[in-house]
């Protein structure tokens, strides 16, 4: 189930903790953009969990930047739940809650580098697709901006 979740919850900072060091390993320490637990109590920040039996297996979040463009961040799936369709879950969820919400845009970075691939083709998939930097990111060769459009 997903759900509006605290992310200062024990369970949720154990798999948070393993998104920021996979980011870490994988990225330059000045290109890591992912949240932590700091970053996802910002009153624009809307946090979700997916659980089930109580235990949290993927978290997302939605970050307004402003009237009608909203960014996700943060979202990673726990390493033994993978391949179950709960990433694909919580992107269809985070776009109904911008559909929701009157946002016409939701934007994202990932990293650009193969071990982001899957994370770039589900957002793909979910028929995001490549555009520029947003909300003060900047070019690098080792970030992947992708965008979708909200009909209304």
């Amino acid at each position: 189930m997903i759900a509006i979740d605290d992310p200062t919850e024990d369970d949720v900072r154990a798999l948070l903790a393993r998104h920021l060091e996979f980011a870490r390993a994988t990225t330059l320490p000045e290109e890591v953009y992912a949240l932590d637990v700091d970053g996802l109590v910002d009153p624009a920040v809307t946090f979700f969990s997916y659980r089930a039996d109580g235990e949290v297996l993927g978290v997302a979040a939605l970050k307004r930047l402003d009237d009608e463009h909203a960014e996700i961040k943060s979202m990673h799936t726990a390493e033994a739940a993978r391949g179950r369709g709960i990433g694909r879950a919580l992107v269809e969820h985070l776009i109904g809650v911008a559909r929701e919400q009157g946002f016409r845009r939701i934007s994202l970075e990932t990293g650009a580098g193969p071990a982001f691939a899957p994370a770039r083709r589900l957002y793909a998939s979910a028929g995001f697709g490549p555009s520029g930097p947003f909300a003060g990111y900047r070019p690098s060769p080792n970030s992947a901006y992708m965008t979708l459009t909200l009909s209304s």
